[in-house]
């Protein structure tokens, strides 16, 4: 209820920031003589950026760890079906899975538009063009992970309520948004102008308002939207030639072109690596050592297994065991909860959980979108035939990437090459195996890659289908034991938004975990 009350005291506020007033000189007498009339987009791009909208207040716990994460089998929680268990055991839970789109709209999207509308005017978008478009890019990116997350949602008439009146948002469909986002990050990128010296500068936390390094970005996700619409036969989107676009405009493939967010530990939360505030915050508690975690969260035995069999260098990277309150990284020690456990087991204290030196680490870096994704993606756009380039290089530069990039989570992250080396080779992309095979391949390494990133991970399974898991069929489950394909509405904006709310589900599909999203039928 605290959370409805919030949601509908801001819907309210900002109708009555968009009305206008008849009574004269009421609007005189009701404006802050102390308070800006020009917001300051500066301070509004960084907030944004650490906000991040997948990862601060609650979002990243209750989407990415609690759901996204237990439903591809990373991570697995032991409490009931009924509270934060019911990602892992496919339940309806409206508190977790609604959070995220209330949040995303009202404090990240809304602040990302109101940088668009500052800057977009005629006597200002020519000098400020450089930040227009970084800010486009990044509005694109906030609202893909959205979409993919739910399907149909509002975005042409989102976040205008004080600038046209539009209060109740249509759910625009799948399809036309991708063919959206797609025509913005084009048009943001050409738009640059490095003869242009105005950028965020220093309120860019991403790249320091580095123009081709944003064109980089822009690009890289112009490439994980075309791969996403591989499935696609409708004609709306043509997953080939965007993929062909975005290459040949220069994606990221090296480490010092990353999407990636510093953090220090402390003096303010803001500063704190959001991920790790929420694991320890939410579970991982500081004085747990394993024995009494708030929602008995542990890493799931499939994702330990795949590291362990695979001898995989990254196990005690991301991975301990507390033995004697004393976090133990060997590998002999590691194994994984079984997805779908509902008590705290007897030997709970002996299942693995995240590293309080890497993943757990307040001044971890935030990893956006890097370049084990991107050639990974064009490992599979060159198996598919869409683009020059070697597949198998390709494929060992993604992996290579994904192994190196732990580095930047400080010492304990640091894999020595030679280790590197040697997985890369005893791992290598079998050329001359089916198209299912290396598809295969790819994208299990695509699923190790991205741990940390459940929300991007959990869209590239859906799609690809890879790795493949056992799914839970825990008794009372909403998905007949399949593991769930989207996130439901929220209630909320069922109930304040219930003419579009029922127009997208006529559309899309009945509001079920199972229902899937255009790129995933």
């Amino acid at each position: 209820m605290q959370r409805f009350a919030r949601y509908k005291y801001i819907f309210l506020l900002g109708a009555a920031l968009g009305l206008s007033s008849c009574d004269k000189g009421f609007e005189e007498l009701n404006k802050n003589p102390n308070a800006s009339t020009t917001p300051n987009v500066n301070y509004l791009f960084t907030q944004s950026l650490l906000k991040g909208g997948l990862v601060y207040d609650r979002t990243y716990f209750y989407t990415s760890y609690l759901h996204c994460g237990t439903f591809i089998q990373h991570f697995s929680i032991a409490k009931e079906i009924a509270g934060s268990g019911s990602g892992d055991k496919y339940a309806v839970n409206d508190r977790y899975q609604s959070f995220y789109y209330q949040y995303i709209y009202t404090n990240v999207i809304l602040t990302v538009q109101e940088i668009i509308n500052e800057l977009n005017t005629p006597a200002k978008a020519a000098e400020n063009v450089n930040k227009l478009s970084a800010a486009r890019i990044w509005k694109v990116l906030l609202m893909q992970r959205i979409t993919d997350l739910y399907g149909d949602v509002p975005y042409s008439e989102a976040s205008k309520g004080r600038t046209e009146g539009i209060f109740l948002p249509k759910y625009d469909a799948q399809s036309d948004i991708y063919v959206d986002m797609l025509k913005e990050l084009d048009e943001a990128i050409k738009a640059f102008d490095n003869s242009k010296t105005t950028t965020f500068g220093t309120a860019d936390l991403l790249y320091n308002g580095n123009v081709d390094k944003w064109k980089k970005l822009g690009y890289s996700l112009m490439l994980r939207v075309a791969m996403r619409t591989t499935r696609v036969t409708d004609g709306k989107v043509v997953a080939k030639d965007w993929v062909q676009k975005a290459v040949a405009g220069g994606v990221i493939t090296d480490g010092q072109d990353n999407a990636v967010i510093q953090y220090t530990n402390g003096p303010q939360i803001y500063n704190n690596n959001p991920v790790a505030f929420e694991l320890v915050g939410q579970d991982y508690g500081l004085n747990s050592h394993g024995k009494d975690n708030t929602e008995l969260g542990k890493y799931s035995k499939t994702f330990i297994d795949f590291l362990k069999n695979n001898s995989d260098p990254r196990l005690g990277v991301v991975s301990v065991v507390w033995r004697n309150d004393v976090p133990d990284t060997a590998a002999a020690f590691q194994k994984g909860m079984p997805n779908g456990t509902d008590v705290k087991l007897p030997d709970f204290v002996t299942f693995s959980e995240p590293n309080p030196a890497t993943v757990l680490n307040m001044a971890a870096p935030l990893l956006l979108l890097t370049n084990a994704e991107t050639n990974l993606l064009l490992s599979e756009a060159a198996l598919r035939g869409w683009i020059s380039g070697d597949k198998v290089q390709y494929y060992r530069s993604g992996v290579t990437a994904a192994l190196k990039n732990w580095s930047l989570f400080g010492p304990a992250g640091v894999i020595a090459s030679a280790k590197i080396d040697q997985y890369v080779n005893d791992h290598s992309l079998n050329a001359g195996g089916t198209f299912d095979a290396q598809m295969n391949q790819i994208h299990t390494q695509f699923w190790a890659a991205l741990l940390l990133d459940e929300q991007e991970a959990y869209a590239n399974w859906r799609r690809t289908g890879y790795p493949v898991f056992v799914p839970v069929n825990y008794t009372g489950n909403a998905t007949n034991g399949t593991i769930p394909r989207r996130l439901p509405y929220s209630l909320a904006d069922q109930g304040i938004n219930g003419v579009h709310y029922r127009e997208a589900v006529n559309r899309q599909g009945p509001d079920l975990l199972t229902t899937r999203v255009w790129w995933d039928k």
